[in-house]
């Protein structure tokens, strides 16, 4: 094995590792955000997806990169709760859309200053709002080429999970 090898598997690694701590920690400061107006980060986070536009449960799932079955238990949890509705989809009669309701999105509002907060703490800690953005540049082009990569279904001959469903 060449060291060029060896040394982009151990970046592989190293990132992989990083963004499971990162989605860990992104999920800690989300729950904290979301404790006091309600919610839990899996709700703030299917609430977010549909907050400019109704989308079906797969649709959502897409959009956050999760199982449909996963958004689908919080999807029914939150029209239980009165946070969201389900509503008729002229595109499919049995894929309703998700939608909030209006105390869903009051909920959304009142992690607003806590995330705005949040969100100045992190800029500073990174040294200012170009460097934030950067980091953000650098994790969608990441995101970006794992989806090139991955977009024909195969790593290294073997099916991926996307195209199993």
């Amino acid at each position: 094995m060449s060291g060029d090898t060896h040394r982009r598997q151990e970046l592989l690694s190293g990132t992989a590792l990083t963004a499971f701590r990162l989605n860990g920690q992104f999920l800690s400061v989300a729950e904290r955000l979301a404790r006091p107006a309600g919610l839990t980060a899996a709700w703030w986070q299917v609430l977010g997806a549909v907050l400019d536009e109704p989308l079906p449960v797969a649709g959502i799932a897409r959009v956050m990169g999760i199982t449909r079955q996963s958004v689908q238990r919080v999807a029914d949890l939150l029209v239980a709760r009165g946070l969201a509705a389900y509503e008729p989809n002229p595109a499919h009669r049995r894929a309703k859309l998700v939608t909030p309701t209006a105390e869903g999105r009051a909920a959304i509002r009142r992690i607003g200053p806590g995330h705005a907060e949040f969100a100045a703490r992190l800029a500073e800690a990174l040294g200012g709002e170009r460097e934030f953005t950067e980091a953000l540049d650098a994790l969608t082009r990441l995101s970006d080429a794992l989806d090139r990569l991955d977009g024909g279904g195969t790593v290294t001959g073997t099916a991926s999970p996307r195209s199993a469903r």
